[in-house]
C-alpha cells in the first residue's frame, strides 16, 4: 500500500498577492473598491503601511482540566490529503496615520481547494476570483464548459480570495482574514 502524499506548509511560500489602498480613478474601474479621502497616498505609502502575517493552523481537539472536551488551533508543519488548513491573515498598521480602504487579495495555496463559506473578516466583504483579476460574489462566478455550457463555479475552483475592510485600520490596530482549504 502506497503511503499517503505529505505535503510541507510554508506559509511564506504563499504570500499574499497585493494588499493596498484605492484611489477614486480606480474605484471606479473596479467596483470591488473603493475610493480613499484625500489626500491619497502612493501605492508605496499604502503597502508600507500594512504589515502582513500569515499563518497556516491545523484543528487539535484536547480535553480541558475539568474534562470537557474542546479544539484549538496549532501550527500546520506537514499535513496530507483530506486536512483542513485553516489560514489567517493578519493585517497591521504600522504606521502613524490611518489606513483606509485596505483590501486584502490572496491566492489559494498551490494543492488545496478553498472550502465553502469558510472566509471570513470582521468589518470587510469577501469576494472570490477564478483567475485572480476578476472578482465577484460566489453567484456571479460560472465556468464555461467544454461543450459551450455555462455552470455556477464551485468552491473548490476559486483561485483567489478578497477581503475589503470597510472600516479603516487606526494605527497600531489590527485586521484579521481567514479562510480554510483541504489539501488535495
Amino acid at each position: 500500500m502506497k503511503s499517503p502524499k505529505t505535503v510541507l506548509i510554508n506559509s511564506i511560500s504563499f504570500a499574499l498577492l497585493a494588499v493596498g489602498v484605492v484611489n477614486a480613478a480606480q474605484a471606479a474601474e473596479h467596483r470591488t473598491m473603493v475610493a480613499t479621502r484625500a489626500p491619497l497616498p502612493t501605492a508605496a505609502e499604502a503597502q508600507g503601511c500594512i504589515a502582513l502575517k500569515t499563518v497556516a493552523e491545523i484543528e487539535e481537539q484536547y480535553v480541558k482540566e475539568n474534562g470537557e472536551r474542546a479544539v484549538r488551533l496549532v501550527p500546520a508543519s506537514k499535513v496530507v490529503p483530506g486536512t483542513e488548513v485553516v489560514w489567517t491573515v493578519s493585517a497591521s498598521n504600522v504606521c502613524a496615520r490611518v489606513a483606509e480602504n485596505v483590501f486584502i487579495d490572496n491566492p489559494v495555496p498551490e494543492h488545496m481547494s478553498y472550502l465553502a463559506n469558510s472566509a471570513t473578516g470582521i468589518g470587510a466583504d469577501v469576494v472570490y476570483s477564478l483567475d485572480g483579476k476578476r472578482f465577484a460574489l460566489p453567484e456571479q462566478l460560472t465556468v464555461k464548459e467544454s461543450d459551450g455550457s455555462v455552470r455556477a463555479a464551485r468552491s473548490d475552483e476559486y483561485s483567489h480570495i478578497r477581503w475589503t475592510f470597510k472600516n479603516p485600520i487606526a494605527s497600531g490596530q489590527l485586521a484579521i482574514a481567514r479562510f480554510r482549504a483541504a489539501v488535495k
